[in-house]
């Protein structure tokens, strides 16, 4: 049974800039910490993969003894934990007001591969919480038949392809016979590591990306108000303006044998 892999954040939602960030800069105002992240700032933190490695990289030893912060790793590594789960309460809090609209076409293409047997997951490196959300928000009911993997289940997050091979052990299918849409050099890297075939819908913040190893780069999976643009689409499957199940099969089908790299 093939299987359809959506990555969470800018894939389902575009909720980088306008859900994780202000998450992230309430956090650090209800711990006193002076840290506001600006939308050029979180760009940057974006190079880094899981919302606790990010909010690990203030802990510089300045930063640490100037805010009276633990320095041994058991200390801060607590601290970090404390942080997330604060953070996570306030962005999930966001996605359930209805704040961030769902991304186009994602909905309907996924109601088209359950409607087709296959199945249908996310694989994400955030928070399972903050992933069940914004998948309800994106698909509504249909998020009850959707296997997540996220947050610490894997020890490296993206652009490492372990989330990715997670996935596949656990959905029970060979790499060829799924297609992954992401949304970020980070994450089409991470799929092409597990030797999966990719389609990006670039977001917000990654519109200027290299997507060179993509089976095809999209300005959207399409809807009414906003049609699918072709980016690039190397493999000639020559899309509509909505992406349809029968463009990712001819993805997985037209795709070059994979790459994966040794583990």
């Amino acid at each position: 049974m093939p299987a359809l892999i959506f990555d969470c954040d800018g894939v389902l939602a575009d909720t980088e800039r306008d859900g994780h960030r202000p998450a992230f800069n309430a956090t650090f105002a209800e711990v006193g910490i002076p840290v506001c992240w600006s939308v050029e700032a979180y760009a940057e933190k974006l190079r880094v993969g899981g919302g606790k490695e990010r909010m690990a990289t203030l802990l510089t030893p300045d930063f640490v003894e100037r805010w009276g912060l633990p320095i041994d790793t058991a200390g801060q590594r607590e601290l970090l934990q404390d942080w997330h789960q604060r953070k996570t309460a306030r962005y999930t809090e966001l996605i359930r007001d209805g704040r961030i609209p769902a991304r186009p076409g994602v909905a309907r293409v996924a109601s088209e591969a359950l409607a087709a047997g296959w199945q249908v997951a996310v694989a994400s490196t955030s928070a399972a919480s903050s992933v069940r959300a914004v998948l309800e928000h994106a698909v509504g009911a249909m998020a009850d038949r959707f296997s997540i993997f996220a947050g610490d289940a894997v020890a490296r997050k993206k652009p490492a392809p372990d989330i990715y091979r997670l996935a596949l052990d656990r959905l029970g299918v060979e790499a060829r016979e799924a297609v992954v849409i992401e949304d970020s050099h980070q994450g089409l890297t991470a799929a092409r590591g597990a030797g999966l075939s990719t389609v990006v819908t670039v977001s917000g913040y990654t519109a200027e990306e290299d997507f060179t190893d993509a089976s095809l780069v999209l300005t959207s999976l399409g809807g009414d108000d906003e049609p699918a643009r072709v980016i690039a689409d190397p493999l000639g499957i020559d899309p509509g303006s909505r992406i349809h199940l029968d463009d990712l099969r001819a993805v997985m089908e037209l795709a070059p044998a994979d790459r994966e790299e040794p583990a």
